[in-house]
């Protein structure tokens, strides 16, 4: 297939491909252009129209290269990660985990190129770090998403197995990895607060899996350099021990990504419908169903 060869192109052709498919999602074939825009406004109502327009057609360019970048993963060596991908400051996640007793998790976001991230760190730390992922709808895609994260040694795991696998394996030393910025679903226990200057729903996985682990939590941020070039940068979220009543591993999550997409608005996920749920209406619904019974 098509994508399969993309990984064959080298970086000078394949970021002229990227190109071409930035024509064709954003003049062709328009992809979630309203979404992107709607996403935009709300989170930047002070900004001038023009100035989002701006953000979302340099969003759509990255869009393009991360997910070349990405199918080009698949015929990269660990050395290529080593030259691209850098770690600021490895010390603060080394300090969690350095007599490799106590295992770590690690939450990021879908900014910079979220899949090269995981491999710049198994370069670095050469520690077993396994990805928890929402498995895609389309199966082809998933399975190739699924080889790309495990290709030097990561195990990745399903959302719905996650939970059950670290505590089976708590005693065990890995380093957890989950992209926790997409909205849960509707039969997913979530947390409400603002995101953006707007309600949102997040993920409690992390938080749950820390509380019940007593495991550091520690955010990743990645800043694009240059053209096929990141660095990783470590920020503290919270050690145990935890409030077992409160949100504060969450609440700081969402202050840590917030100043990250402030920092770098383009690089963000803007396509994905982040905010598509209302807490008014599913609060409303969640209080007919327990009248109801």
């Amino acid at each position: 297939m098509i994508y399969r060869l993309i990984a064959y192109l080298p970086f000078p052709l394949l970021y002229a491909t990227a190109w071409l498919v930035y024509v064709l999602l954003y003049h062709v074939f328009r992809y979630r252009r309203n979404v992107v825009s709607q996403n935009l406004t709300r989170a930047f109502p002070e900004m001038n129209a023009k100035t989002r327009a701006q953000i979302g057609r340099r969003f759509y360019q990255r869009l393009a290269q991360v997910a070349l970048e990405i199918l080009k993963a698949r015929r990269m060596q660990e050395a290529d990660f080593r030259e691209r991908v850098k770690v600021i400051n490895p010390e603060l996640l080394r300090k969690h985990t350095a007599e490799k007793t106590q295992s770590a998790i690690v939450l990021s976001i879908h900014q910079g190129n979220w899949e090269w991230m995981l491999h710049g760190a198994l370069a670095e730390f050469g520690a077993p770090i396994d990805p928890v992922y929402k498995p895609l709808h389309n199966e082809t895609v998933d399975q190739l998403i699924f080889d790309i994260r495990s290709q030097f040694g990561s195990r990745p795991l399903a959302m719905d197995k996650a939970t059950r696998d670290i505590l089976r394996r708590r005693r065990e030393f890995r380093i957890f990895v989950m992209l926790a910025d997409q909205s849960p679903v509707r039969s997913e226990r979530g947390y409400w607060t603002t995101f953006m200057n707007q309600e949102a729903n997040f993920y409690l996985g992390a938080e749950t899996i820390a509380k019940m682990t007593g495991f550091p939590v520690v955010f990743a941020q990645c800043h694009r350099r240059r053209t096929g070039y990141y660095e990783i940068e470590f920020h503290e979220v919270a050690s145990p021990p935890y409030d077992k009543e409160s949100h504060q591993i969450t609440d700081r999550y969402v202050e840590l990504i917030e100043k990250s997409i402030a920092a770098d608005p383009e690089s963000w996920l803007w396509s994905n419908r982040r905010w598509k749920r209302d807490r008014a209406a599913e609060e409303a619904c969640a209080a007919a169903e327990q009248e109801t019974g």
